[in-house]
C-alpha cells in the first residue's frame, strides 16, 4: 500500500486514481500520519430486472376490500 503526502496527493491526483482504478490503495498523510485512504469501490450493482415475477402470482379481485370488523378492532386494541 502506498503513502503519500496531501501535497503529492494533490498535484498528482489523477495518477493515484489510475492506480486506485488498477486495484491498488493509496494512503493520504498529512505530516507522516494518515488520514485518508483511496481505494476502488467494490462491485458493481447490477440493474434490476423489471417484471421479474410477472405470471408468477395472482392478486385476489377482493384485495382491497374494507376488513372485517374483527380485524380493525384488532388494529384499535379492541380485541372482542
Amino acid at each position: 500500500m502506498k503513502q503519500v503526502n496531501i501535497h503529492e496527493a494533490k498535484t498528482q491526483l489523477s495518477r493515484l486514481i489510475e492506480e486506485v482504478e488498477a486495484g491498488g490503495e493509496v494512503i493520504v498523510a498529512r505530516a507522516g500520519k494518515p488520514v485518508a485512504k483511496l481505494s476502488p469501490i467494490r462491485g458493481k450493482r447490477r440493474r434490476r430486472r423489471l417484471g421479474l415475477l410477472d405470471g408468477k402470482f395472482k392478486i385476489p379481485a377482493d384485495f382491497d376490500a374494507p376488513l372485517p370488523d374483527e380485524v380493525l378492532a384488532a388494529f384499535h386494541g379492541r380485541v372482542r
